[in-house]
């Protein structure tokens, strides 16, 4: 049993612009922390706060109508710099915790990835398939990656969850920046490992068919998790374009 919680998620959604001009917008994020004690549940908690009040902060004092050519540089530059404020945070009140970090910042149908860590981001597409738009930063991944370890052997991996990038690490390290389109009726699902650690793909998507409520559908995914075994902490954000 987890005594503490050291995931943090951060979910908003609004819109942006002139009233004969409004873009659906949104600040979605899941950080798994790690250390040890507090200081984990701290350092995901301060990695949620940066990031978002950076992005809130940059995205509602911009004008859209002056960056219409220069939108995806900028807004990927802007996901890459709420990752930077996160880490120069956590390496400053709290030195020794660490943090996965991985959030999509929405535009409209735009969205704009930034993945440090081992959470994942899963796009849910109109044909129904589960792909994976991250990659874990992870040592069994990359044993993985070498051909050295097979995915099943790496499930049990006694070091299955030693991260060789993270937020609150001394070493210089680069976030994983991404740039994708989510069409009407797709979704994506941003988790930490407490679910795909325990989930495969093929049962997310079983649950993801039973429901078309995504409070419901994140309740579900939790549920499977716990049932099998859910030794750490889950959480699940599910977002779904309805327009």
């Amino acid at each position: 049993e987890r005594r503490n919680n050291e995931d943090t998620l951060f979910v908003m959604t609004g819109a942006l612009g002139a009233l004969d001009h409004l873009i659906d917008a949104g600040i979605f994020l899941v950080a798994d922390g790690m250390g040890g004690h507090q200081n984990g549940e701290v350092a995901s908690q301060l990695a949620a706060k940066a990031a978002s009040q950076y992005l809130l902060s940059a995205i509602f004092s911009a004008s859209l109508d002056e960056n219409k050519d220069g939108d995806a540089l900028n807004f990927r530059k802007l996901v890459r710099g709420a990752v930077d404020e996160a880490h120069n945070l956590i390496l400053k009140r709290v030195p020794g915790g660490g943090t996965t970090l991985t959030l999509v910042l929405a535009i409209g149908e735009n969205l704009y990835s930034a993945h440090v860590g081992d959470s994942r981001i899963y796009l849910m597409d109109s044909n129904g398939k589960m792909n994976l738009k991250t990659r874990d930063h992870s040592l069994v991944k990359r044993l993985i990656d070498l051909g050295e370890i097979t995915e099943s052997i790496a499930r049990d991996h006694p070091q299955r969850n030693v991260l060789y990038r993270a937020l609150g690490q001394s070493d210089p390290f680069e976030p994983d920046i991404d740039q994708f389109t989510l069409e009407k009726g797709e979704r994506i699902l941003i988790c930490s490992d407490g679910l795909w650690g325990v989930l495969d793909p093929d049962q997310m998507l079983e649950i993801a068919r039973k429901t078309a409520d995504l409070d419901e559908m994140a309740r579900c995914l939790v549920q499977a998790a716990n049932d099998q075994g859910g030794p750490d902490n889950i959480s699940v954000v599910l977002v779904e374009r309805v327009q």
